[in-house]
Parts: structure tokens; C-alpha cells; sequence
């Protein structure tokens, strides 16, 4: 997926918050294939069973179990048509999601080859808050943060100041 260019600074500002709100002694599902950062919270002492790339727009039974104290999704939900069912149906009580906000200076992710790599919503902050009150969830803790890259040009610059990703840690009371 990465071609050996991880997003280090992505992991390693999500890592800092994930230990901050969520405890090690917890078991997490984390939403998507096991993946680069699935494998270094399992490295880092946290419980993390991966979901198996069901369409969870269509099948949601994976997170219809008491068996998870949290669910995490880190860049899932902007793939999903319709993401509310999902976050409707999570059993466990805590939940930690990023999302990448919408930028005004650049349309949506879209691969041309990898029908499942692809941003079906780019939210603002205000919209995902929105889709998790509605589902139930009550939020504790968010944070915005960039993701600046190495190149020359305006876009690059437009990075390095404009917050790219959402993370957030909701309840459910």
C-alpha cells in the first residue's frame, strides 16, 4: 500500500493520542485489513484484532459483538457510502477515528485502479462530529493535525499550514 514511505508522522501523532485516551489492558478492533499501523500497536503492547475487509457498508456484524472494549478506525470511514450504519452498530463503548478532512484546494483521493482505494466522503470537521452524534457517540477528545510533504510548490505549502487529519475519541454513555 505505502511502497516503503509510511506515513511516520501520521503514526506516530495517532500512536501519542491512542495512549493518552485508551489503555493497553483493553481489546481493540480495529476496522480495516491488518495493516503497517495495526502491527506497531500490536508492537506497543495494545490487544488489536484486525476485521477481515468486509464492506461494512453492507455488513456490519463484524462490530455487533460485546467481545471488543473499543473499535478504532483510522482512515476507514471516508471509503464507506454510508458510515453512519457502521457507527451505529459498534457494541463496544469507546471509539477512536481519523478521518482526512477536506481541503479546499484539492478534490477527493481516487484511485484509478483499486476500486476499494478510494474516498467516497472527505468530511469536514464539523460533518464527522455531526455523523457521530447522530450514531450515538459522544466525543471526549479531537485533535486536527497537518501532514506536510517533502516538494516544491503551493500545494505543498498550502500543507504544511492546513490541518489534514481528524482524530477523534467518542463515548457511547
Amino acid at each position: 500500500m505505502y511502497e516503503g514511505q509510511f506515513p511516520k508522522k501520521r503514526y506516530k501523532h495517532t500512536l501519542s493520542f491512542l495512549n493518552e485516551v485508551i489503555s493497553k489492558e483493553e481489546k481493540i478492533l480495529d476496522l480495516g485489513v491488518p495493516n503497517p499501523f495495526s502491527e506497531i500497536l500490536s508492537k506497543e503492547g495494545f490487544k488489536v484484532t484486525n476485521s477481515k475487509g468486509e464492506d461494512l457498508d453492507l455488513k456490519t456484524a463484524i462490530v455487533k459483538t460485546e467481545e471488543y472494549d473499543v473499535v478504532t478506525a483510522f482512515e476507514i470511514f471516508e471509503h464507506l457510502v454510508s458510515p453512519f450504519n457502521v457507527l451505529k452498530d459498534i457494541q463496544a463503548k469507546k471509539l477512536v477515528a481519523s478521518i482526512p478532512l477536506k481541503l479546499w484546494f484539492a478534490s477527493a483521493y481516487q484511485s484509478k485502479t483499486d476500486k476499494w482505494d478510494r474516498h467516497y466522503h472527505e468530511f469536514e470537521d464539523w460533518q464527522f462530529d455531526w455523523l457521530l452524534e447522530k450514531a450515538g457517540w459522544r466525543i471526549v477528545k479531537s485533535e486536527k493535525f497537518t501532514n506536510p510533504i517533502k516538494k516544491i510548490g503551493i500545494r505543498p505549502i498550502l500543507r504544511r499550514i492546513t490541518p489534514r487529519y481528524y482524530l477523534v475519541y467518542a463515548v457511547r454513555d
